[in-house]
């Protein structure tokens, strides 16, 4: 299951059935789930926690110092889900004592060749991240997110569960849930319907959730006073974590 041309650290701990590809490379303080599967030239960087039945194909490189000039070498970590993929050349770059000192990832993700996570940032689970996609530090992705090839966010922005960023959008303030953005820079153009019809949303939802997004896009109201007329009325779960989106942002949202 290990190529005897891959090198592995003493201290570092694999499930038995853990499979590692020729001239692949598993430094210190890495922990790697049962049924994963790590192909060649790929190297992983710890101290980092890689979940299991996860895929990493070739010139992949998890779990690596973050590319922050404020980073002095401190122990800070990368943590995986289970069942995610990562494609050919994807960077993944442990976290900051500036910030949690954690890198974290659910799982279900699929990141396409050369997406890059930089340190500090959160992903939830089944997300996309298309080919070239870019992640500054600090970003977090919410779940079913998916941004399109060589989109690229700015530092400490938050996509939206369930956004979808049209691919070359340069996203540099806050996506709502379930907002449909794109442009450079990316502004919204609607809802993400096709990604609620694929994850199950009802169609009471999809009606609920276009008629807030109307309230808050279109009206011309203050953002608050939009907030404040959603929050006075009875609503739906989907509804909810749209408002949330919105009143936890600290960049803006992109309108």
């Amino acid at each position: 299951m290990i190529h005897p041309t891959a090198l592995i650290d003493a201290s570092a701990k694999l499930a038995e059935d853990v499979e590692v590809g020729a001239f692949s490379i598993i430094g210190a303080d890495v922990s790697i789930g049962a049924g994963t599967r790590i192909g060649p030239h790929v190297v992983i960087q710890g101290p980092s926690v890689i979940g299991e039945r996860n895929r990493i194909f070739q010139f992949a490189s998890i779990g690596e110092e973050c590319q922050d000039k404020k980073y002095k070498g401190e122990a800070t970590r990368l943590e995986v889900g289970d069942d995610n993929v990562f494609r050919e050349g994807v960077t993944v770059h442990r976290g900051t004592v500036q910030d949690q000192g954690l890198t974290r990832i659910g799982s279900r993700n699929l990141f396409m060749a050369y997406a890059h996570v930089a340190h500090d940032c959160v992903v939830g689970n089944d997300c996309i991240l298309a080919n070239q996609a870019t992640l500054a530090g600090h970003v977090s992705v919410g779940d079913g997110a998916i941004l399109g090839g060589l989109s690229a966010v700015h530092q400490f922005s938050r996509v939206g569960a369930y956004a979808m960023c049209g691919g070359g959008s340069i996203i540099l303030k806050d996506i709502p849930a379930y907002a449909l953005v794109s442009g450079h820079p990316a502004e919204t153009h609607g809802l993400n319907y096709e990604g609620m019809k694929r994850r199950g949303v009802s169609k009471e939802a999809m009606q609920a959730l276009r008629s807030a997004y109307k309230l808050i896009f279109r009206q011309g109201l203050p953002l608050q006073e939009a907030l404040d007329q959603l929050e006075a009325a009875p609503r739906l779960p989907e509804v909810q974590l749209f408002i949330d989106s919105i009143k936890n942002s600290q960049r803006g949202i992109t309108r």
